[in-house]
């Protein structure tokens, strides 16, 4: 914890001092002020990911360094909400973030990814699935592959949250196994999974409840994929 402390007293100070100057305590203090600031920054969390778990606790990687966590517990910002066997919702400025095991550090910064990578590797989740961590036009997602899907599909729910601009958008209909479901439109202007980034995606927002955003065909059609066992390979198309 950083601590101002000044080496001389304040009347000694202001003894010293030219008539309108501030005197060199003010000065100091001003400085010490600005120094306990930008420790406060830096200690803010940029980034976290759910690395591994350890009994009732989580093992949170925040800003790059592992941090053993209970439920209830924070740091940097970062407070955990809930552990499960392989995923944690964690809380950062009220925003409740789902974290998955091994998936792809959550940026925090509000800072667009420079995207400039070009392969994307993913590990099995619960029930078979990959996903991972990324952003739609520059706000955090969790993200779930599916093949199966022709475009990339949200909630109604995800696509407010992260300030998608929808409801007036093109209607359609897609099917899906519980009928024809009433849709809207959309092209994202970004997609970034892990330090890959898509322009222009196609994708659907639907009235459906989901914890993720599914990758469709519209954003997989760009890439190789290869599955070998618990991992999932993207390449991306030149």
């Amino acid at each position: 914890m950083f601590r101002f402390r000044s080496t001389t007293s304040v009347t000694e100070s202001r003894r010293h001092c030219a008539p309108g100057q501030p005197s060199r305590w003010l000065k100091a203090l001003a400085i010490g002020a600005a120094t306990l600031a930008a420790t406060f920054a830096a200690d803010a969390a940029t980034s976290v990911s759910l690395g591994a778990r350890m009994g009732d606790k989580a093992v949170l990687v925040i800003n790059g360094r592992p941090r053993a966590m209970a439920v209830g517990g924070s740091e940097q910002g970062v407070r955990l909400l809930s552990l499960g066997s392989d995923s944690a919702q964690v809380e950062v400025d009220g925003q409740r973030i789902t974290l998955r095991m091994g998936a792809t550090p959550i940026d925090l910064s509000g800072e667009p990814s420079p995207g400039g990578g070009t392969r994307v590797v993913l590990s099995m989740g619960s029930g078979g699935h990959f996903g991972g961590a990324g952003s739609i036009n520059g706000k955090p997602v969790n993200f779930m592959i599916d093949t199966g899907a022709t475009l990339v599909a949200m909630s109604q729910g995800e696509a407010d949250r992260i300030g998608l601009r929808y409801q007036n958008a093109p209607r359609g209909l897609v099917q899906t196994a519980n009928g024809m479901v009433p849709v809207h439109s959309v092209r994202l202007a970004s997609l970034r999974i892990g330090d890959v980034l898509v322009r222009d995606v196609e994708a659907v927002v639907m009235p459906a409840s989901m914890r993720q955003v599914l990758l469709g065909n519209s954003f997989l059609t760009r890439f190789q994929m290869r599955r070998d066992n618990t991992t999932m390979t993207l390449d991306k198309i030149p």
